[in-house]
């Protein structure tokens, strides 16, 4: 009787230790971690981490610096890399572990109570993606204009006061492009202006120490662009999703209709060139041949309303859109002109 052999993803499977997110016993072994701690960390202290070596590196920062990485001093925060077209996971310190981080150099001689700016309530309208559908929605917040604290250190023996003033509008996290504040910002907007105000004043006092905390990162790109929300194009082949549609002389589509989007671009080369500067068509030619390569156009479409607005994303739909019925056509010509094979 033949002995039924199991596939090598099969066995890779199947050796990992099971959890959210699924590890080698042997990358347990290196970082010194149990399966029941790995699950604890996978699924209750970074919860929002989305692949193993996120949780990973964030074990391996608090065994560097000597942290207690159950009581999570640090957080795992997805950012989206402009060179890589691909969110990264990166490991950034929260603002407890800002104050460890100050108490250690034994120079640290405490903080004066917040002070807080005249309150300001404003309303929050932009289109955000739920549940894989783009969504009008609109936010009220009621926040405080500003935050101010300050930090005192010692120097040569004297008590010196380091202030810093943060202001929430500049300071809030996004959810994508649009400029609604993420969910913790509405249900803490001044405990987190507090937070990044304190790492502010800690910033100034021990430049040599502390860094920037995960709750000033959060929703930012890595290289300093605009923050986005937007599907990963990966390097697998799926399948190709064209955005040609049938066009509309009833209606002017909006920057999220579903509709064609292409009448909303200038058609005159000049106009065009008046309104599309040069770094933004180079990103539309780079999400384009991104696109193209792998046949993700459904995610690059995606990808284009979070990251542009206005004749901008009118701009980057409407090449989209070219290139995804290009590439149709090139396919199917490539089809029919592709040899038969002869039966042998």
């Amino acid at each position: 009787m033949a002995t039924r052999r199991s596939s090598p993803t099969q066995a890779l499977t199947s050796s990992l230790v099971p959890s959210r997110l699924p590890v080698a016993p042997t990358v347990l072994a290196e970082i010194g971690l149990d399966a029941g701690t790995w699950a604890v960390l996978a699924d209750s202290i970074f919860p929002n981490a989305k692949t193993p070596e996120g949780v990973i590196l964030a074990v391996r920062y608090c065994q560097a610096r000597g942290l207690d990485v159950m009581k999570r001093p640090v957080h795992v925060v997805s950012m989206w890399s402009t060179a890589l077209g691909r969110y990264v996971e990166t490991v950034w310190p929260g603002i407890a572990e800002v104050q460890i981080t100050a108490a250690r150099t034994g120079l640290w001689a405490g903080l004066d109570s917040p002070r807080f700016g005249p309150e300001l309530t404003k309303t929050f309208t932009g289109t955000v993606k739920r549940d894989d559908k783009w969504t009008d929605i609109a936010v009220t917040v009621t926040f405080p204009e500003w935050a101010e604290t300050t930090v005192y250190r010692m120097v040569n023996g004297v008590r010196c006061p380091f202030s810093e003033m943060v202001f929430w509008e500049e300071t809030y996290a996004r959810q994508g492009r649009a400029e609604v504040p993420n969910e913790m910002w509405q249900k803490r907007p001044k405990g987190q202006l507090l937070k990044c105000a304190k790492a502010a004043s800690l910033r100034a006092a021990f430049p040599e120490e502390a860094g920037y905390t995960a709750e000033e990162m959060e929703g930012k790109a890595i290289e300093g662009h605009a923050p986005v929300d937007a599907a990963v194009i990966a390097g697998e082949v799926v399948t190709a999703q064209p955005t040609t549609k049938e066009p509309s002389d009833t209606a002017t589509p909006s920057p999220v209709d579903e509709t064609s989007v292409s009448a909303t671009a200038p058609a005159d080369p000049a106009q065009r060139d008046a309104v599309i500067d040069a770094q933004v068509a180079k990103q539309v030619a780079t999400l384009v041949e991104r696109a193209c390569k792998v046949g993700a156009w459904g995610q690059a479409e995606d990808y284009a309303r979070a990251r542009f607005n206005g004749a901008h994303l009118a701009y980057a739909l409407a090449e989209l859109e070219q290139a995804a019925a290009l590439s149709v056509v090139t396919r199917k010509a490539k089809t029919a002109e592709a040899p038969v094979a002869e039966a042998a």
